[in-house]
């Protein structure tokens, strides 16, 4: 019970930050959330900062390219961006953690499949990446330099989203043939 509850509030506490258009109250709620776990707050937000960063300046170099660098409407838009994306991971740093989510999902039997297969998949990809991590450390005598990793993580993406749909087909290929998505009256 304990388990589902944690999903519901993390759930709401999504919605609502999509809703929320203040980064002042983003940010306020960010804070609230590290609040809560008691003598950890500089590290969470460094290990929440380090997740987000990568997406962070994506985000903010493709809406400047985008924007042609119009300065006012990145002083408008990216704030709030920025602190709602740094506001969510804070929060899956905090709550998710806490969930079991096959106890959570426990009320669905078709929930907790997809979580299984959902599961199942991102152990197999994270399988691969540390295999071709090797493999790369295999054939360079020194560290690659950024050219090679920009190719490398090119390569990797391309692999991986042939993979995904590939899996997801055969996934479902079998799931129909099983009856997995037949009306259940």
């Amino acid at each position: 019970m304990k388990d589902r509850l944690l999903l519901l509030v993390y759930l709401v506490l999504v919605v609502t930050a999509t809703l929320v258009h203040d980064a002042r109250l983003l940010l306020a709620g960010a804070l609230t959330v590290t609040a809560t776990e008691f003598g950890r707050r500089p590290q969470s937000w460094v290990r929440a900062l380090r997740a987000a960063l990568p997406f962070l300046v994506a985000i903010n170099l493709g809406f400047l390219i985008v924007s042609k660098g119009d300065l006012s409407a990145a002083g408008r838009v990216l704030p709030l961006v920025n602190a709602r994306l740094f506001f969510l991971v804070v929060l899956v740093f905090r709550i998710l953690p806490a969930i079991d989510l096959q106890r959570a999902l426990g009320f669905s039997p078709t929930l907790r499949f997809v979580l299984i297969l959902a599961t199942s998949q991102v152990l197999a990809f994270r399988r691969l990446f540390g295999d071709f991590e090797q493999a790369l450390a295999a054939r360079t005598t020194r560290r690659p330099g950024l050219r090679t990793s920009l190719r490398q993580g090119a390569a990797l993406g391309a692999f991986f989203l042939r993979r995904a749909e590939h899996d997801a087909t055969e996934i479902t290929q079998a799931l129909t043939a099983r009856g997995f998505f037949l009306d259940r009256d």
